[in-house]
């Protein structure tokens, strides 16, 4: 297969700056010289350049959530279904899902597909990787399947090329579910652990070769079953600062990028017409969780913090205006009750300090930490570099640590922090998470199910998980829209979590050089055949 051309001097920026840290080249990294023969940009016509951040190192789904959806993002793993620009599940890998109960689903997998190596998809190809993920899971892995779908049975009758899914509960958005990262399908006869560029899917690339925590080259997948894939293949170079990618599609050394978040950059972007931008509005959550299990078990101290944070301006001055603040989990851009929502713990430092004291946390030894149980605060607020996350996380524990609340925050990557998280060696973690995974909020609220909180702080309310319960068996839309409402208010009083606000996704494209690029609602889908040059 033909090896990528990139811009020699932005990756040989990237690998000194990896070689400098001591990291090593993996795969086969040949580059050749750079094409020039399109002005602005470092591809040929028949390759493109992809600046993004580094989300994880792993293609693996049973990694953790990142290294799941980097699989779909990058084009090289696919799911039974895909959601569409509406955030509609749609048939993809599976051409027809029927079912009399909501609890026993049959899935014909759709014929004449190949894994990018040639081997048939078949039914029993399908359900032993869903079986392998979630043998991962119970033995204390990262990626967490049951949250979405718990204790499924699967059977696959290769003869009709069809699975049967029986279900614990009455699950009516199977397709949703199903299309969510951990359920892409990869074959399991390539399969190595811990072996990144052994992940073989179904899309419409193939990851040929990698340069730790610096780029990943993808080359065609020439079995792709779903029409022509236009580009010989491509680069993603990951770049996680926001001016970064702003200045690297500008100078022409990528032609795409994600999420430039300096405002004052996507407002350059926005004016200059070489480029296209596209965003989705407020499918995302960024937020704050607590660990219960440790000092922030301490109510009053929870509602000291709630109301020392300025989240109003934080949103709308410190992150530049590119979160909008609101008090609920559930973005006020969709229609999930944010009108109906009261926050009792408005901003007001003043009262922070009040509540503080009068429950007798204080400053008693004089080094302007405060006690509780004869203990200083000290906080471990876990971070990373991802949509302006670190930038709030550093408001916060300025703001905290002026009112006595000892906070270290530390700006780790996304891999460390999963793995910290589901140990539960933090205090606050950040999160900016699209809060319809499965085109509904209800597996998004079971993260604060008590059955389902370990990895997310141990949170526990019994009138909370009896909402929960009925929410994901009810098929009376009226009351769920109830229930998303009392739920909502239920973490509110509780200052269960910090809500930072509701982010907009964006994509940034020259428009001389790459067309068809657009950015979903739910973003697990970027590089797809609808991709190509413009010439």
């Amino acid at each position: 297969m033909k090896k990528m051309n990139w811009t020699k001097k932005l990756l040989a920026g990237l690998l000194a700056g990896a070689l400098a840290v001591g990291v090593t080249a993996c795969g086969s990294s040949d580059s050749g010289d750079s094409d020039s023969s399109n002005s602005g940009s470092s591809s040929s016509s028949d390759t493109f350049t992809f600046g993004c951040d580094y989300f994880s190192e792993y293609i693996d789904p049973s990694v953790n959530v990142n290294a799941a959806w980097s699989l779909v993002r990058f084009g090289v793993g696919e799911t039974l279904f895909a959601f569409d620009e509406d955030a509609v599940a749609q048939e993809n890998l599976c051409d027809e899902a029927t079912t009399e109960d909501y609890i026993t689903w049959t899935l014909h997998i759709r014929d004449g597909i190949t894994f990018s190596n040639g081997k048939e998809l078949t039914a029993s190809a399908v359900v032993a990787c869903w079986e392998m993920m979630y043998e991962k899971e119970a033995a204390g892995g990262s990626s967490t399947l049951s949250q979405y779908l718990d204790g499924p049975t699967f059977t696959a009758d290769d003869d009709t090329n069809t699975i049967t899914v029986v279900c614990q509960d009455v699950t009516t958005n199977l397709k949703g579910i199903l299309a969510y990262p951990y359920f892409a399908v990869i074959d399991l006869d390539s399969y190595e652990e811990g072996v990144v560029d052994s992940v073989i899917g179904t899309g419409p690339y193939v990851l040929d070769s990698y340069v730790e925590a610096t780029s990943k080259t993808f080359v065609r997948n020439e079995t792709y079953w779903n029409g022509e894939v236009p580009y010989s293949g491509y680069t993603a170079i990951y770049m996680s600062d926001s001016s970064t990618k702003a200045m690297a599609i500008q100078s022409g050394d990528v032609d795409v990028v994600e999420n430039v978040t300096t405002a004052s950059d996507l407002e350059t972007l926005k004016s200059d017409d070489a480029y296209t931008v596209k965003s989705t509005a407020g499918g995302r959550l960024a937020n704050t969780y607590f660990n219960f299990s440790g000092q922030l078990s301490n109510e009053t101290l929870r509602q000291a913090i709630q109301y020392a944070i300025d989240d109003e301006t934080m949103c709308s001055v410190t992150v530049g205006g590119i979160y909008t603040a609101g008090a609920g989990v559930l973005p006020s851009s969709m229609d999930y009750g944010a009108d109906q929502l009261t926050d009792p713990y408005e901003y007001d430092l003043d009262k922070a300090v009040e509540i503080l004291d009068e429950a007798g946390i204080v400053d008693t030894d004089g080094d302007g930490i405060r006690e509780i149980d004869g203990e200083n605060i000290s906080l471990t607020y876990l971070t990373f570099e991802s949509r302006q996350l670190q930038t709030f996380a550093e408001a916060v524990s300025t703001v905290l640590n002026s009112i006595g609340i000892g906070v270290d925050y530390q700006v780790l990557s996304y891999d460390k922090i999963l793995e910290m998280q589901t140990d539960g060696d933090f205090d606050m973690v950040s999160s900016n998470a699209v809060i319809v995974p499965t085109g509904n909020p209800d597996t998004f609220l079971g993260n604060f199910y008590s059955g389902n909180s370990s990895s997310y702080g141990y949170y526990s309310n019994a009138e909370y998980d009896a909402c929960y319960e009925e929410l994901i068996t009810s098929t009376d839309e009226a009351r769920k829209a109830e229930l998303y409402v009392e739920m909502q208010q239920i973490l509110i009083d509780d200052a269960a979590t910090i809500v930072h606000g509701y982010y907009n996704s964006s994509i940034t494209y020259n428009n001389s050089v790459i067309t068809g690029v657009e950015m979903y609602p739910l973003d697990y889908t970027w590089i797809t055949t609808d991709w190509a040059p413009v010439n």
